[in-house]
């Protein structure tokens, strides 16, 4: 008998250990963090049963942040395709002669969201294999392919000129970015332009910092674009310490035209080319014809890149191609697109508030329950494979390269993360000690979730250590 009441005492402790639902070391690393359970949501659910192993708040609306990223992208392989591609297409209204396009030279894009300097090098080079040298008119860039509204870079969180910032466009050029090279230099730190843009210059008044090299780094930097004989001049003043050693450092300081122009001017010089208009917008104009054309790497490559790395600029133009299967892209067809997908497929996410498909948003919300119905269904389709592998490997790459390395996680879950002020979150596919596969869903909503990564580590360990035969957490009542 007191064998028994030493067994039932046991059950209880560990009983009353799950009642909120969830393990002990994350309720553990929960209170730690000061974050009540109240604020978050946690899924977890075998791909081989139709009963959760933990469902926590599984029903409450959430911002996920940039786990809004598998929604989009997944929604984009199962519609579009995994061979998807976007193409990059350069017109003329006038045939060239003796290497003098006495016209207009047109670029129209389609929404690649990697249209990046080396494609558009490429591109140029066509043009001048094709006899090209000298365009007498303007080089007009066509973005039709999304009608969407101008936005202020800076109204999300007061950085304009972070790239993460710039909006979608049918003719995204380089993310609209310029990458720099800090590195100290005899006590003053220089500043290497790596992207070449015409009539920009570098105004570098950067001073050396003391100390160690701090995690915000770039916080101390200040970017200012001040306009001057018909060009721009890009200021830079603040800190940076010699310990930081070599950096790189993106930015996004100039207006889409403007970003465009002097990338294409600088490249076509190094071409040997020679352009006597301007590089504004506009659309192709009647009778033109096509001279040359770029072709994207397949859509799976671009899902690879947003998810592993929460490219949200990538995520964004995918989001809108997802709009313009028959009109130029807008968020409204997106989301209406998006709305049927999910209806088609039984997903019916009543709470479900889409804006722009990336997650850098205030107003997206999901719910951990929809999630792990996300992940289930997508674990079933044949876009599986190409879906799975763009998630980050825990403790290997992506945005999960240097969380739990050493621990039983490590290269055992995919998983897609999210962060804005206020919002941590996780969700993926995590195997157990003995290769049984799950669904997570980890999302907290908190003034505190930027200190909750170590409870989302705990669940992702809980899971990796599981065996079979180990007691669920007792489930809430919804």
């Amino acid at each position: 008998m007191k064998r028994l009441n030493t067994l039932l005492a046991g059950a209880m402790l560990s009983f009353g250990a799950l009642a909120d639902g969830l393990p002990p070391t994350v309720l553990q690393a929960l209170k730690a963090a000061q974050i009540p359970a109240a604020s978050v949501a946690v899924v977890v659910q075998p791909l081989d049963t139709a009963t959760p192993l933990v469902a926590h708040n599984a029903a409450q609306p959430m911002n996920p942040a940039s786990v809004m990223k598998l929604l989009t992208t997944y929604a984009a392989l199962d519609l579009l395709g995994p061979a998807w591609t976007w193409k990059t297409t350069a017109w003329v209204d006038a045939p060239p002669v003796d290497g003098i396009l006495n016209g207009n030279l047109y670029l129209k894009g389609s929404g690649d969201p990697r249209f990046a300097i080396e494609q558009l090098a490429a591109l140029l080079r066509q043009l001048r294999v094709r006899g090209i040298a000298h365009i007498a008119g303007d080089v007009v860039l066509d973005r039709t392919a999304f009608d969407v509204p101008s936005i202020d870079p800076g109204a999300f969180d007061d950085k304009p000129m972070r790239p993460y910032n710039v909006g979608p466009d049918g003719l995204l050029i380089n993310f609209r970015a310029l990458r720099f090279t800090l590195l100290p230099d005899n006590g003053k730190p220089r500043v290497l332009m790596e992207t070449p843009s015409d009539n920009l210059r570098v105004d570098n008044q950067l001073r050396s910092g003391n100390g160690a090299c701090a995690s915000n780094w770039k916080d101390l930097i200040t970017a200012r674009l001040i306009p001057e004989n018909g060009g721009n001049r890009l200021e830079l003043t603040g800190t940076y310490s010699a310990l930081c050693g070599e950096k790189p450092l993106n930015l996004a300081p100039l207006p889409a035209d403007a970003q465009a122009g002097g990338l294409m001017r600088s490249l076509w010089k190094e071409l040997g080319g020679s352009l006597a208009g301007q590089v504004r917008s506009g659309s192709v104009a009647t009778g033109s014809q096509l001279v040359a054309q770029h072709e994207s790497a397949p859509l799976a490559d671009a899902v690879r890149d947003i998810n592993k790395f929460s490219n949200n600029v990538m995520a964004r133009q995918v989001f809108l191609t997802l709009g313009n299967s028959t009109a130029p892209g807008t968020a409204e067809r997106a989301q209406q697109r998006i709305g049927e997908w999910l209806n088609g497929r039984n997903l019916r996410f009543a709470e479900l508030e889409l804006e722009n498909g990336s997650g850098l948003s205030r107003r997206e919300r999901i719910s951990a329950g929809s999630l792990n119905r996300l992940l289930m269904d997508a674990w079933k389709n044949p876009v599986m494979p190409e879906f799975v592998s763009s998630l980050p490997i825990v403790g290997i790459d992506g945005t999960m390269k240097k969380r739990l390395n050493g621990t039983q996680a490590t290269g055992r879950a995919h998983i897609k993360t999210g962060t804005l002020d206020g919002v941590k979150t996780a969700a993926g596919y995590a195997l157990d000690a003995q290769g049984r596969r799950y669904a997570v869903t980890f999302l907290i909503n908190h003034p505190r979730s930027q200190a909750g990564s170590a409870a989302i580590d705990a669940l992702l360990v809980w899971v990796a250590e599981r065996r079979a035969g180990e007691p669920a957490v007792r489930l809430d009542n919804e």
